[in-house]
């Protein structure tokens, strides 16, 4: 009988224990709640285990047990809010966005430009191209010219009536013209490319001499 009231007392004693423990874990469950704080707006300083709804309006705290800050909770906006705040962060992504896209084509120009030495040598080898083509055109437009010569001693036969001429020498006069015309074209369009290209290369050079500077790179001066 004895053993039996013995071993009744332990489970007594275990369930005190685990009624103990089962308290204390709601306890720590109830301390690890964040505890929110605010001032509403009769100037009220309202504290509560949850966001508190008398300061949706304006910012409220949310703290430990400690009483320490562990996070702000912003106003709950209206949908006009939202629309302009999202427009605001909308402007505020794109600026993001090009400001990152121009430190790249910085980092990009200062890798292809160490000094202004390399900037020179590619300048100088792109407008070399332009010009090449250009005396070839030249060259062409020359040909052209002494082309037309022969056919325009050929057309003296029909001076009087160039109707008269035949068909495959008003033909070579037709595609002589055409031709002069287009290498003209083309020779204007190749001045302008150079125009282009030396604008291009102003414009890069005024951003690299800030680049090299700020980089402390040395600023070769062009020969």
């Amino acid at each position: 009988m004895v053993f039996a009231l013995r071993d009744v007392t332990a489970v007594w004693r275990l369930g005190d224990a685990a009624l103990v423990l089962c308290l204390g874990l709601l306890a720590g469950s109830a301390s690890a709640q964040g505890i929110y704080t605010c001032v509403d707006a009769k100037g009220r300083k309202i504290t509560a285990d949850r966001p508190i709804l008398d300061c949706i309006d304006r910012d409220q705290q949310e703290l430990s047990r400690y009483g320490t800050v562990i996070r702000k909770v912003s106003p709950t906006l209206t949908a006009k809010e939202r629309a302009v705040q999202e427009e605001k962060d909308k402007l505020v992504a794109v600026e993001n966005a090009r400001q990152q896209d121009e430190k790249r084509r910085e980092r990009a120009l200062l890798l292809r430009y160490p000094n202004r030495k390399a900037h020179d040598r590619e300048r100088d080898i792109a407008l070399a191209v332009v010009d090449d083509i250009m005396a070839s055109s030249q060259k062409r437009t020359q040909a052209l010219g002494q082309e037309r010569a022969a056919i325009n001693i050929e057309m003296e036969f029909y001076l009087k009536d160039p109707s008269k001429a035949p068909f495959a020498l008003k033909g070579r006069l037709e595609s002589n013209s055409s031709n002069q015309q287009a290498q003209q074209q083309f020779l204007i369009s190749q001045r302008v490319e150079k125009i282009r290209l030396n604008r291009r290369f102003d414009e890069e050079l005024v951003t690299l001499q800030q680049l090299w500077a700020r980089n402390g790179a040395p600023l070769a001066s062009s020969p």
